[in-house]
């Protein structure tokens, strides 16, 4: 070989070699936006009560987060310095629709994580979707225990940053227990589909563990979700002998149901406990019926109010200064779902040396994570560290006359710990059990 080739292949490679070591060396180029899908319902009954405030209370989290106004302990401008681009879509039109969205969002617009779904039927449709598709999803308010318990018990892609329904009705239970007197009995309206199936499934379990000597109703009422005419199952509630009523209706079905049953007197004669009434306070203002007993899902919405932390404090000046109402349930819960996204890529980044993490980086760094969100702290404590458990609250409804405001009270809170069973036990199995573990 010419001595001269040999010389300048020997320097090509030598080139060769440092650019890659360079190459090699060099942070990866930060990421300048995050396509987030933020589905809720935007149309039908799921959306005047529910998913328009959820939309709402992402955005203002949206909009805060990229502006930097958080306060400065949840971190700068972006999730790992990129800006988020939300993608808001409806949530309507049922489980075979939702899945063809989420492959198409994915697939073919290259979305990056899902904040997002109200439906428990949509969420467990999703979940191994999710999984398929190796996509970072946050389930923000769904219900159903099944997603984790029965769907994805090992699951990597899928989080939820929300207690599902067993804190609802075991928190439920409790208070019924602690501060309702000269109960009777006990029966319930409940929507024939997932939610509605275990919310009951798991007030009645609980009931039985802490109140077995009280009937309980055969004649229990399940109208589809979304029936919105409820004359029959009033009826029905009004003649049956128990005097407590639970239901888990939400959204459009539980303002419908209200409405039809305030002037047949049901709130009069029966003492009526809503596990998402919550929803239905700021909207119906006055028309709420006084002295129902009152969820939300969590300590959010009304029962928010008054925390003062710096974050909540925020949250509900920004949410009232742009819609001119207060955050309800759906707002907090949606909110929380793109803080912890955002917390999990600025730990992921901070871990990475600063670079923008990968996907499995981002899922590491949200195993197990816990922080205070607006209005409670967040522990992802249980199915290896993708569900989370947060306090529960409970009280009676009252009109504020003097203010001219909704208002609770006779409010208990429940600890996390008291109302979620422990990490790797069935929640079924463990209400069965008589709660083994649970710290009251």
């Amino acid at each position: 070989m010419n001595p001269m080739n040999r010389t300048l292949r020997r320097t090509a490679l030598v080139s060769a070699v440092a650019a890659a070591a360079c190459l090699a060396a060099t942070p990866a180029l930060a990421k300048d936006k995050l396509l987030m899908a933020v589905p809720t319902f935007l149309t039908g009954a799921g959306a005047p009560a529910f998913g328009v405030p959820a939309r709402n209370g992402a955005e203002v989290m949206i909009q805060g987060i990229n502006a930097g106004k958080l306060p400065a302990a949840y971190g700068g401008k972006g999730m790992a310095g990129a800006m988020i681009e939300p993608l808001i879509y409806d949530e309507a039109g049922g489980n075979t629709k939702q899945v063809t969205e989420y492959r198409n969002k994915v697939q073919k617009q290259n979305v990056d994580l899902f904040v997002g779904f109200v439906s428990s039927g949509t969420c467990q449709a999703i979940t191994p979707v999710a999984e398929e598709l190796k996509t970072l999803t946050v389930f923000v308010t769904c219900g159903t225990p099944r997603v984790f318990e029965e769907l994805a018990p090992n699951p990597k892609y899928v989080f939820r940053t929300m207690s599902h329904a067993t804190a609802d009705n075991v928190a439920a239970a409790h208070y019924v227990k602690n501060r309702v007197s000269d109960v009777s009995g006990y029966t319930g309206i409940n929507q024939n589909y997932a939610w509605g199936q275990d919310s009951w499934r798991d007030f009645a379990l609980s009931m039985e563990v802490l109140e077995g000597d009280l009937p309980v109703s055969d004649k229990l009422q399940w109208p589809k979700i979304f029936a919105g005419q409820y004359g029959a199952e009033i009826s029905a509630l009004l003649l049956a002998r128990e005097n407590l009523v639970h239901s888990s209706l939400w959204g459009g079905d539980l303002e419908a149901l209200i409405f039809q049953a305030t002037p047949r007197g049901l709130f009069r004669r029966k003492k009526v406990l809503f596990t998402v009434g919550g929803t239905a306070v700021y909207r119906l203002g006055k028309k709420m019926p006084e002295g129902v007993i009152l969820g939300a899902r969590g300590p959010y919405g009304i029962f928010a109010a008054e925390d003062d932390s710096e974050l909540n404090k925020w949250f509900r000046a920004a949410y009232i200064d742009r819609y001119n109402t207060a955050p309800t349930g759906p707002s907090y819960q949606y909110a929380q779902g793109v803080l912890a996204a955002k917390l999990a890529y600025d730990k992921a980044a901070a871990a990475n040396g600063g670079n923008f993490p990968s996907t499995e980086q981002v899922i590491e760094a949200f195993e197990g994570m816990e922080f205070r969100s607006m209005s409670t702290t967040v522990k992802m404590a249980l199915n290896n560290g993708h569900q989370a458990i947060t306090d529960h609250v409970y009280g009676i409804t009252k009109w504020d006359a003097e203010n001219g405001v909704p208002a609770v009270v006779d409010v208990q809170t429940f600890k996390a710990e008291c109302v979620m069973p422990p990490d790797g036990v069935d929640s079924v199995e463990w209400i069965e059990s008589g709660m083994q573990g649970a710290q009251c």
